[in-house]
């Protein structure tokens, strides 16, 4: 077997390979050899076909079979030898295939970059700090009660926090538009749903009362043909409804498991899930920090074919997303639109394999199981949910590649240079903002 390979540009590779004649012309011989003994054709016994009817019948087709094989395993054969690593699948073209002549084809393809990693001492990384005080405490409660609340129709004038029930119809120039008009329609005062001053309009009104009112839709509104427009909006109050807030009373505290120990008992159960949701949220930050801190101190080119095979992952996501399992047509979202995530995913795959590989990274079995099992335990039956993971090989792998990057995670915390970021408990809980695109410099004129 003949090799030679050429870098054409960046990480594509160009090679050709050559495989002898005689090695082609042995394996279709002993092909077709095989397949006499069985073949059958009218006028001849079973396995009796002479050899030659079978090499007229059938050569072509089974060299073009041997090709394929002998292509497949010459390739790899020739990137074992060359000791290069593909990203992607090959694309093989100029085969050339004559009867007697020696086979040779030319395969196209990217190679994983090689990466230098920085000095890992380098990265610096803010980990928030949080004490979670008794008024965040009283915040959460509140916020459980909020979710648990009811509505009780009440006779007064409706506030902000009210729950109204209306008609309305509005009007452009004495006309109906599209989408100004609804009967018996729910709106919570303050939540913004509607244009501006809409439910200032209605704050202060009792069931029963209507009036007209002018309004002017924003200029960035959505409707094209509303934009800045002039117009105004006939309401009817149908009922006013105040939100009820079930009481800090056993049956509340007995749907988070405390059955005894009252109020003080609920207040700790409630303060022990915000640690543990405060926990995850600040291993997550200071994850998406550490490696975006990576991915900026090392520029990276990433092979197409990756990223292309992301964009697709990228793209199913969305399909699956909005399909809702109905059929949707992907090819509404162009590769532009998934192109900087799967790039920046790419690069950061690529990164922590390497650093996986430097540092002699395994995956811990153990923290495999443990979090394994903590999957499970929110099963009715967790044995088995356990049971499935360690049974299914993909589904054992998303776990494992999991563990893994908190085990890169805990290497680099190591490394770099992490210090402590006073943050409160609710800005803990968000996700930090992603960086704006750069803006290009405008460009000066010759007087500047």
């Amino acid at each position: 077997m003949q090799v030679s390979i050429e870098k054409t540009s960046g990480l594509e590779r160009r090679l050709t390979v050559g495989v002898s004649a005689e090695e082609v012309d042995e394996k279709v011989t002993a092909k077709l050899q095989e397949s006499a003994r069985s073949v059958q054709l009218s006028g001849f016994r079973p396995g009796k076909v002479p050899f030659k009817v079978v090499r007229q019948r059938f050569g072509a087709g089974v060299r073009q079979e041997v090709v394929g094989e002998v292509v497949n395993r010459s390739f790899y054969e020739a990137i074992s030898q060359e000791d290069v690593r593909p990203a992607g699948q090959p694309d093989i073209e100029e085969i050339k295939n004559e009867q007697g002549k020696d086979l040779e084809y030319v395969a196209t393809f990217e190679v994983y970059p090689e990466i230098e990693l920085v000095d890992l001492a380098s990265i610096s990384v803010a980990q928030p700090v949080v004490d979670i005080s008794e008024e965040d405490t009283d915040k959460v409660i509140q916020s459980i009660r909020q979710q648990r609340a009811s509505w009780e129709e009440v006779d007064r004038a409706a506030a902000e926090q009210d729950r109204v029930n209306i008609d309305y119809r509005g009007t452009r120039d004495g006309q109906e538009f599209e989408g100004g008009q609804a009967e018996g329609s729910d709106l919570v005062l303050g939540s913004g749903r509607m244009v501006h001053g809409f439910e200032d309009a209605i704050t202060g009104m009792s069931a029963g009362e209507e009036k007209t009112v002018p309004l002017t839709f924003p200029e960035d509104y959505q409707a094209e043909d509303l934009k800045g427009a002039a117009v105004e909006f006939y309401i009817k109050v149908n009922s006013v409804n105040e939100q009820q807030f079930p009481e800090l009373d056993d049956e509340l505290f007995a749907q988070f498991g405390v059955k005894e120990g009252g109020e003080e008992a609920f207040r700790k159960e409630v303060l022990s899930n915000m640690e543990r949701e405060l926990g995850r949220a600040i291993k997550a930050k200071v994850k998406g920090r550490m490696f975006k801190a990576l991915s900026d101190l090392h520029d990276i080119e990433v092979p197409k074919a990756l990223v292309g095979s992301e964009i697709a992952g990228l793209r199913q996501q969305m399909v699956s997303q909005f399909g809702a399992g109905q059929q949707f047509d992907a090819s509404i979202f162009p590769d532009e639109l998934f192109f900087a995530e799967a790039e920046r995913r790419v690069t950061l795959g690529l990164l922590v394999a390497e650093i996986t590989r430097f540092a002699e990274l395994e995956v811990d079995a153990d923290k495999v199981r443990v979090q394994i099992e903590e999957m499970a335990a929110t099963y009715d039956q967790p044995d088995q949910v356990v049971q499935y993971y360690y049974s299914n090989e993909q589904a054992l792998n998303g776990v494992q590649s999991a563990v893994m990057e908190e085990q890169v995670v805990d290497y680099l915390t190591s490394c770099a240079q992490v210090s402590d970021e006073p943050a409160s408990y609710e800005d803990a809980l968000k996700p930090d903002e992603p960086d704006e695109p750069e803006t290009p410099d405008e460009p000066k004129s010759d007087d500047d």
